[in-house]
Parts: structure tokens; sequence; C-alpha cells
């Protein structure tokens, strides 16, 4: 059975109230606009062949290989048995804010105030407050394709509609700023823009996110991976080039704490209280002993991301001579993150269908380019924050299944 305008889905819930019978639960109409997170799908079949016994590599998500920062698995415990265990404001507590500011300020030269930054428990929470505070229904939002999952999802789920922007991978996925100004119309609110980017590895230059910043647009601005660059290359913060941005940062990947979930929005200083209002409502704060962790990790954690980052480069070769000996196109090495989008098109314009092949016959995970909007289709996603053994073992199994 259906009604105009919304889902059903029968639960079989057992007995209510003295019945037996199943139970139509009505969805909300925006739960039908969100789509499946593909690298997350990906990893949950691997999980299942792994519990019947298979060996699979993960490529497919961006999951360091790294131990955390020492001192941040110290602070936990630390904190634990200190009993930070309670409801911090829901800001965040004060050391953390300052660290971050302090940090921030740091990495791009420009002075942050502690008081634009709302901590969050993983940065996916963070964005998802920005786009609620600033997307009403029917409002467009521009984002660089391919892109981040996510990015679309949040915006649908706000009632806006994402504009797409193509960046091309002969350029290193450079997002043009002409090509924004002419996709952007009256009912365009923010543009998205991350650096280095998640699939890509595009890192855009400072004149270009100037030229951006001068369209008037506020940007936000995803900046999970910095840090995380090769080949001398710089990625410029959007704080550097305009004030009208909110930036979207954490230490997942930075410092290989992804189980811990801690990330943080800057923001204008007019947009803090609105961002407060809803955190408050939403998730009330990050936990007190994981923001204890955040605080050692920018103290004490540098070691920690050089020794990433020159791993990082050398996988990042191997990865991309290897899959261009496959037949893989690779026209431009990523210059940061740990992502290569590949073009796959001579093994099938089905991404999906061709990373599900890979991983049922020889239990290689891989993304589905099709995850970061259609115009990756054709693509698959190889995540190089895995060991060099386990790149090489890949690309060996892959070179058996697509001869």
């Amino acid at each position: 059975m259906k009604s105009k305008g919304c889902s059903l889905v029968s639960l079989d819930t057992g007995r209510v109230r003295g019945y037996s019978a199943p139970v139509s639960v009505r969805l909300a109409d925006r739960v039908a606009e969100i789509r499946p997170f593909l690298a997350m799908e990906v990893m949950e079949r691997a999980f299942a062949l792994e519990k019947q016994g298979a060996r699979v590599l993960h490529l497919e998500i961006g999951e360091p290989d790294f131990a955390p920062p020492r001192a941040a698995s110290a602070a936990v415990e630390a904190a634990l048995a200190g009993g930070h265990t309670h409801y911090t404001d829901s800001r965040g507590v004060d050391d953390l804010r300052a660290a971050i500011a302090e940090d921030k300020a740091r990495r791009t030269g420009v002075s942050v105030d502690p008081g634009r930054v709302i901590v969050t428990n993983g940065t996916s929470p963070a964005m998802l407050l920005v786009f609620s505070l600033l997307v009403n229904p029917g409002d467009e939002v521009i984002v660089a394709a391919p892109h981040y999952p996510c990015y679309p999802n949040f915006i649908r789920f706000c009632g806006g509609v994402p504009v797409p922007v193509r960046c091309d991978p002969e350029d290193g996925f450079r997002l043009h700023a002409e090509r924004v100004r002419a996709a952007t119309t009256p009912r365009t609110r923010a543009l998205v823009v991350a650096s280095p980017a998640n699939p890509t590895g595009a890192v855009q230059s400072a004149e270009d996110l100037a030229a951006l910043a001068e369209l008037g647009l506020p940007i936000l601005s995803d900046e999970i991976y910095d840090g995380l660059v090769y080949d001398g290359a710089h990625a410029t913060s959007a704080l550097e080039v305009t004030d009208h941005a909110f930036v979207f940062d954490g230490f997942s990947k930075r410092y290989a704490m992804t189980g811990f979930r801690l990330g943080y929005a800057i923001a204008p200083p007019d947009a803090v209280r609105g961002l407060q209002v809803l955190q408050q409502n939403l998730f009330i704060s990050a936990n007190d002993f994981v923001q204890r962790a955040g605080i050692a990790a920018l103290r004490e954690g540098e070691a920690t991301v050089r020794e990433m980052r020159a791993a990082y480069e050398r996988r990042r070769g191997l990865l991309v001579e290897g899959l261009r000996k496959l037949g893989f196109g690779v026209p431009v090495p990523p210059r940061g993150a740990f992502y290569v989008l590949a073009d796959a098109r001579r093994f099938g314009a089905d991404s999906l269908r061709l990373a599900n092949e890979l991983l049922e016959s020889v239990h290689v995970a891989t993304c589905p380019g099709i995850d970061f909007g259609p115009e990756a289709e054709g693509f698959l996603r190889f995540c190089y924050a895995a060991s060099e053994e386990t790149i090489g073992e890949a690309l060996e199994r892959l070179a058996g299944a697509l001869a």
C-alpha cells in the first residue's frame, strides 16, 4: 500500500496491544532523497565476506592503517580515570577550542577566535549543522564534481538542491570559477569546496580559491585532509581568502583517529549562535573524554602526521604506477588526501558492478565511482592509506581478475 508523497515499509513487530499483524511505518519524504553511501556498503559486504573466512584487501574506505598518536590514547585513559564522562559546553571544552584556533592559525597564518569554533562528534555532524543553518527548501548549493558522497545527501536532507560543477581529471580536478559563476542562480545559497579533496586528491590553488571567493558566495570548505599533501603542494584554507567561510575539519584523517569521532566547524561570528542552538538540540555536545584526546593530538601528534604523510607519498607512487600498468587511466597523480580516482571504463562502464565483481571474485574492495556523482561513473576510487604490502597484493589480484 502506498500513499501520495511517502513510502511505506512493513515492519514485523510481533504482538502490538494484543494483535499480531504487521505495522506499516510511513517514512518522511526526505528519506527517499538520501542515497546509500556506497563506500560503506562495499565495506560492510567485505566484513560479511571476512566473517565467512575470506581475506579481503581494503582499498575502499578512507581508513588510515596507522595508530593514533600515543598521547591521544593516553589522554582518553586519563580522562576516563579522572571522571571526564559528563556533558560539556555544547560548543566544546574551552581548552580544545583554544587549541583548535591556535592550530588553525599556525597552519593558515590567519588569526582565529576560539569563539568561532564548534566541536562536534566527527566532521559529518559539523556539516549537518551548517547545512541545516543555511539551506531552506528549494535553495541551491554548488558542489564540485566528482564530490564526497555525503555533500548532496546533506543538502537534499535539508530540502535543498545540489548543483554539480564538473572538474576534469586532466587538469587535476581544478574547480574553475567561471564554471561556478555559470552555475550560480538567484537561488544559490553556498559553494562547497574541498581541498585536498575526496575522491580526487585535488588541491585547489590559492589563486583559484581567491577567484571563487570573489563570486560572493559563502564558502563551505572541507579541510579534513589538510596536512596530507605531496609534491610540495600547499592547501590554502578558505579562511585565507574570505571572511564568509565555514571551515570543516577534524582529527580522523590527519591523526588516524577515525573511531574517536571528533571534528569541528569554524564559522563566521554571526553564525555561531545559530550553530550552538542546533548543536544543543541535535547532539548536545561531543564526548568529554574524546575532546581531551583532541587536545593531546594537537599538542603532541605532529610526528604521527609527518610519518603518515611520508608513507602515503610512497604508497601513492606504488598505487598510481600499478594502476597505470593494469590499464587504468590516471592522467595526473593526486596531490593530497590518500585516494586515486582511476578511469576504469576499459573494464566496464558500470562502476558498481565492476567493484562488486572485484570484491566477490578476488576479494579486493574498491569504491565505485558512481558514489561520487554521475561525473565519476566508470571510475573506481582506490585508497592508499593501506600498507605497501596490501597495495602490492591487491594489484596482483587485480591483474589476475582483469586479464
